[in-house]
């Protein structure tokens, strides 16, 4: 379980680089959100780097950090995947993806040397990253008259509360998100003004 609503997650793609003994480990870093979204990005690095001898990659997903992934893609076991693995745990981040492309310098590197490759490659690509905060937020849906709309408004701003969808037809509907930490504050604000109907989402 986790005591805090915030995680750290990357801005922007970054990339890094190491070499050793001849090998070159390009290493790739995404902010990502979804298993869907990593596997379209694996389809676009296979295609550019076709001749590569392996991508190794990991990822990390989800606020509590429980979903997460080490591909070793042909390199021995625990040799490549895990220390990628371990640079995202280090830098205590998730929604993340990180992919280290190896062309082979002719050498064999053992596997010390594997680990410390891929270690540094990824660390490389992560140096680089700008590490931003992300909050766990909570959603729920408004039902109001014409007549709330200023209060309603007013009162989702002053929380910063973020308005994902709104409809205005016979009466109004929207749906809001706000950081999980501020959700009750806000729901007891609105819930003021009993002529707004307040619809929790689960989860």
């Amino acid at each position: 379980m986790m005591d805090t609503d915030v995680f750290l997650t990357i801005e922007n793609q970054t990339e890094g680089f190491y070499s050793d003994k001849g090998s070159k480990f390009y290493s790739f870093a995404y902010p990502v959100s979804s298993e869907d979204e990593i596997k379209t990005i694996q389809q676009s690095l296979r295609k550019k780097y076709h001749s590569s001898r392996h991508q190794v990659y990991a990822f990390m997903l989800g606020p509590d950090k429980e979903h997460y992934r080490a591909n070793d893609d042909g390199e021995p076991a625990n040799s490549s995947g895990m220390p990628v693995l371990g640079q995202i745990k280090s830098f205590n981040l998730t929604d993340i993806l990180i992919v280290v492309v190896r062309y082979f310098g002719g050498t064999k590197l053992g596997i010390p040397g594997l680990i410390n490759a891929y270690k540094n490659a990824a660390k490389d690509a992560l140096d680089k990253a700008k590490i931003i905060e992300k909050f766990i937020t909570k959603e729920a849906e408004l039902i109001f008259d014409y007549d709330e709309i200023a209060f309603v408004m007013k009162t989702l701003s002053d929380a910063d509360a973020k308005i994902n969808n709104q409809t205005f037809l016979e009466n109004c509907k929207l749906v809001f998100s706000i950081r999980l930490s501020e959700f009750d504050n806000l729901i007891g604000n609105l819930s003021k003004n009993h002529k707004i109907e307040i619809l929790l989402k689960d989860g």
